[in-house]
């Protein structure tokens, strides 16, 4: 519907305690498996402001991994001090969309990574800056050497940073126990909101594994929604969206009410009942999945610019 506990084994292990129910969402997998060094080392890089031309800021600084994958911000800073142009997307279960990015004009991780590192108005490290910097530092170079038996080079370095970043996954979302078969999961209200949520369309454009990310739309079918440009965005993904305030690709909705309301009046036409959006909310809340255990969460309020 958006454009803008422990952790769980789910899908096959679920289903084998409740029954799978038949959805146009399914429940997420778990993580891929990477080896742990790699994905060590993908971690240290990601927070490494050394792969930003000016070395202020990193991949965790718009990618908050503590928190929500994003950031509470409309627009985030770029290294060079200016805003971004677009919303941040969450960096969570984002190796489940078909395509990168809100344009969509990535389709591998690899390709996605490599461009953000070398764009001006995101990290600029182009030319190999980022690899020079980190050649200078033994502890990094012996990591490296580890890991993939040569010095450091670039394709090593977009290759670890994907590699971890395909491992932020976020299982154990109430939904996803539902889907299994556990009716406990959900309350009566949640339940009713993702009968709307069908009802209504929403599930046109969000279903599959990442409930969205898998197609490119229009934005603004019947009344105009956020910036004019880009016409089409690649749908985001709901997992997680009661914590990734504000939305839309321009961060135009502060909150998730403020999202369902415009998105129904702008894509189905609708002016949305208080109940309804109520409805709808309760069931978006129970998206939330578990990062290292803890629930995904809200980033810490900011100066938004």
């Amino acid at each position: 519907m958006l454009v803008g506990g422990a952790m769980l084994c789910a899908g096959a292990a679920l289903a084998g305690q409740w029954g799978a129910r038949d959805e146009p969402i399914t429940p997420l997998p778990p993580a891929p498996a990477v080896a742990p060094a790699k994905r060590a080392l993908g971690a240290l890089l990601f927070r490494d402001p050394r792969l930003s031309q000016r070395q202020t800021v990193s991949c965790n600084s718009c990618h908050d991994v503590a928190t929500s994958g994003a950031s509470d911000r409309n627009f985030d800073i770029a290294q060079n001090g200016g805003t971004l142009r677009m919303n941040t997307l969450t960096v969570f279960n984002a190796a489940l969309n078909y395509r990168f990015n809100w344009r969509g004009r990535r389709e591998t991780f690899e390709r996605f990574t490599a461009q953000v590192l070398d764009d001006p108005g995101l990290m600029g490290a182009a030319n190999g800056g980022a690899v020079a910097r980190l050649r200078r530092d033994p502890a990094m170079v012996a990591r490296f050497r580890r890991v993939y038996g040569r010095p450091i080079d670039e394709a090593a370095l977009v290759d670890a940073l994907a590699a971890y970043q395909r491992s932020l996954v976020t299982p154990g979302a109430r939904f996803d126990r539902w889907l299994a078969g556990d009716d406990r999961a959900l309350s009566a209200q949640e339940r009713r909101g993702y009968a709307r949520f069908k009802a209504l369309g929403c599930i046109s454009c969000h279903q599959g594994v990442n409930i969205g990310g898998n197609l490119m739309q229009r934005h603004g079918v019947f009344h105009p929604i956020g910036a004019a440009d880009p016409v089409l965005v690649r749908v985001p993904s709901l997992r997680n969206v009661a914590a990734t305030a504000p939305y839309f690709h321009d961060g135009s909705a502060a909150t998730l009410p403020d999202a369902v309301r415009a998105m129904g009046r702008a894509q189905l036409d609708l002016k949305l009942s208080p109940n309804e959006v109520d409805d709808i909310v309760a069931f978006l809340g129970t998206l939330t999945g578990t990062y290292q255990g803890k629930p995904v969460r809200p980033p810490v309020p900011s100066r938004r610019p």
